[in-house]
């Protein structure tokens, strides 16, 4: 992803963080073999109806690897404009690309803390942008999430220290636009 993102920063990221929930997550589920079962999206969906104390830890966890694999799966170093009926919608949605890009950037800067900034499209395919917190998805909302950047620091302290905006600024360059919606 350089120079938008660098080389030192996606590998502590992946493999540290991302790993980290992936271990913590399998730590929990190890006695819950009926829980193993389930996809990451169906534990995420479950994790509410639990009792807390397997909940909880499920719920962040089990988000914490699905942000970050959606995270990641959502750049490429060749990133081309968004095409076909998801072109169409953003720009019914949000008047052009330019326009959906700065109301994402703002929803991304606004995220107080540490969370993501998403587009996602409901049931009817109707598109939106929304904020999570932490590592809350947008499954737990109905949502189907489209894109996503991760606006924790760890994301880009390494190359852009604290200025959130510039690595939100070079993201745009890497962003892997699906091709429908």
């Amino acid at each position: 992803m350089e120079p938008y993102i660098d080389q030192k920063t996606m590998e502590l990221h992946h493999n540290r963080h991302l790993q980290t929930y992936i271990d913590n997550l399998n730590a929990t589920l190890k006695n819950y073999p009926k829980l193993q079962q389930l996809s990451l999206e169906q534990l995420i969906l479950t994790a509410p109806k639990l009792p807390a104390a397997v909940g909880v830890p499920i719920a962040r966890n089990a988000g914490g690897v699905y942000n970050h694999r959606f995270f990641f799966n959502g750049m490429t170093p060749d990133a081309q404009p968004p095409t076909g009926e998801l072109a169409l919608a953003i720009n019914r949605t949000f008047g052009s690309l330019d326009g959906f890009k700065t109301q994402f950037t703002q929803a991304a800067l606004s995220v107080f803390g540490s969370g993501y900034a998403w587009l996602t499209a409901n049931r009817l395919k109707k598109l939106q942008i929304i904020t999570t917190a932490n590592q809350d998805t947008p499954l737990t909302m109905g949502l189907r999430p489209i894109i996503t950047i991760d606006v924790w620091e760890h994301a880009y302290y390494l190359k852009h220290y604290n200025v959130r905006a510039a690595y939100v600024g070079d993201w745009w360059s890497v962003v892997r636009w699906p091709e429908a919606i």
